[in-house]
């Protein structure tokens, strides 16, 4: 009897201490599951973009909000789902962590590693979808952001907050000119963020081993939707790595955004779009394809000093199809761009890389963001390559051509060899300046062709042992006044007397290096 009456006493207390609460939750349930998409009916209220939790922690997006039920997308594998699996509405806009503590990490699209570093603890999170800044927070291009790719920093200038397309076939070199363009922003003060959308994993863990290799993930992200994630991820990874971008720009940092590639991210929205039974148009493509790329790369910007003077530059990617740029997807994403860098599929075979069509790339900035350096020593780059592509096809077809065209050709044909440049080894702006201008200026007509490179990489090596001084007031000044010139021209004099076996008529002479070994 004592038991029971210990048990009662117990209840009671239980009872008297126990509170309750009313917890409102809005809930759904599954109508059809298929191809990543779900559509759910009972949920009302239910905001555009809203994520959405199914059970054992999926999540999906709403994107059709019908009169009687709800598509969404699946933000993730969702083979454990089934129909009439329950649907909760977290009344959350889809968003992602930002913050210092992405650095140097390898997330998906959502956020979460993939680098197998541990969880990524950051104290914001911040939606993937935001309205661009106004104009008024704006202020216009004129910092250059130096890609260390001699052909774009010289004739295709991009500048901080601008939004230039790398545009070309499949294997043009797109993604290397991204890539070269993230090594060459160490010491410069420039967060990058690198997007890959639908890309193998293989060719994504090269890419991570060479940024390694760089030392470039010390200031990179890198967004993964791999070949093996649902389109939902393709269609979210961009607008996640902006997202990721803005919380630094926000905070007065210069940041550099590359989307590889948009035409992977455009083809992901079709199939969503197609699978949720919106209207199709042009190439099956729905009607709002042109605000898919315009709303993303619009958040590209530099603001001005009362908003923090931080900058996001977008570096977008879209591949072509036997070089055709006037397809649906390349024009509309070259109308909303400030320019275009062109690679060309013949140029690559024939040696030329970057394979860099200089007539079809355009910056639409221009010299506002360029150094006074390079833009004198730019100025008459363009136009001498435009004469000399000009008088090649005609050359070809003559018997005989005069000395003066013979004089353009074999100038043409050095600043050519010049714009070469390997994948992986960037150019600082003080050896650009040097390099171009003793091209301009006729210094290295008396190189032999064959071997300019090797003189121009010999060049670097003497100027980083023996002329620091000039590299760094290159470097400072960013112009060349008479002084720097009269130096430049001494420099390149004194260095041909160390190398006589890249000089035409010396080719038998030989080097003081090649003397002491032998």
């Amino acid at each position: 009897m004592k038991g029971v009456e210990q048990i009662a006493k117990a209840l009671q207390e239980e009872i008297a201490h126990y509170h309750f609460q009313i917890k409102k939750e809005r809930v759904g349930r599954v109508l059809e599951l298929g191809d990543g998409i779900a559509r759910i009916t009972g949920l009302s209220q239910v905001m555009y973009n809203e994520m959405l939790e199914f059970p054992q922690k999926t999540f999906g997006l709403a994107m059709n909000l019908e009169e009687e039920m709800v598509g969404a997308v699946l933000l993730g594998h969702a083979l454990h789902l089934k129909e009439g699996d329950l649907v909760k509405a977290t009344g959350r806009i889809l968003e992602v962590p930002v913050g210092e503590e992405l650095i140097g990490r390898v997330v998906n699209p959502l956020g979460q590693p993939l680098d197998e570093k541990g969880l990524i603890l950051t104290k914001e999170r911040s939606p993937i979808e935001k309205l661009a800044p106004q104009v008024v927070v704006r202020e216009p291009v004129n910092t250059p952001l130096q890609t260390g790719v001699k052909v774009i920093d010289s004739m295709i200038p991009i500048g901080r907050g601008q939004r230039e397309l790398i545009i070309g076939d499949r294997g043009t070199g797109k993604t290397a000119l991204a890539i070269d363009t993230i090594i060459n922003q160490r010491n410069q003060g420039v967060i990058c963020v690198y997007v890959a959308i639908g890309q193998k994993m293989s060719k994504i863990a090269k890419l991570l081993a060479k940024l390694q290799e760089y030392q470039a993930m010390d200031y990179t992200i890198v967004v993964v939707a791999s070949a093996a994630d649902p389109a939902s991820l393709w269609y979210i990874a961009p607008y996640a790595g902006c997202t990721i971008g803005e919380f630094f720009r926000d905070r007065g940092e210069d940041v550099l955004v590359v989307y590889d590639d948009l035409s992977k991210h455009a083809w992901a929205y079709r199939q969503i779009s197609l699978l949720l039974k919106r209207p199709a148009g042009r190439e099956a493509y729905p009607g709002d394809i042109f605000y898919l790329h315009s709303r993303l790369l619009e958040r590209a910007a530099k603001f001005n000093k009362e908003h923090g003077g931080g900058s996001l530059t977008a570096l977008p990617i879209i591949e072509t199809q036997a070089g055709d740029i006037s397809a649906y997807i390349p024009t509309n994403v070259i109308s909303i761009t400030d320019g275009q860098i062109y690679l060309e599929a013949d140029l690559f075979y024939t040696g030329i890389r970057p394979a860099v069509n200089v007539g079809l790339s355009v910056s639409r900035v221009g010299g506002a963001a360029q150094t006074k350096a390079m833009k004198k020593v730019a100025g008459p780059l363009r136009l001498e390559l435009a004469q000399y592509r000009e008088l090649a096809t005609f050359a070809q077809f003559a018997t005989e051509v005069d000395e003066e065209t013979r004089r353009q050709l074999a100038k043409g044909k050095i600043l050519t060899e010049i714009l070469k440049q390997p994948q992986y080894q960037p150019v600082s702006l003080g050896n650009q300046v040097i390099i171009l201008y003793a091209a301009v200026n006729g210094l290295l007509d008396d190189v032999i062709l064959e071997k300019m490179n090797l003189f121009e990489s010999a060049l670097y090596e003497y100027l980083h042992k023996h002329h620091q001084s000039l590299l760094a007031t290159i470097q400072e000044k960013k112009e060349l006044d008479e002084k720097i010139e009269d130096q430049i021209k001494k420099v390149i004099s004194e260095f041909k007397v160390t190398r006589p076996d890249l000089i035409k008529g010396e080719e038998n002479a030989q080097s003081p290096a090649t003397e002491k070994t032998s």
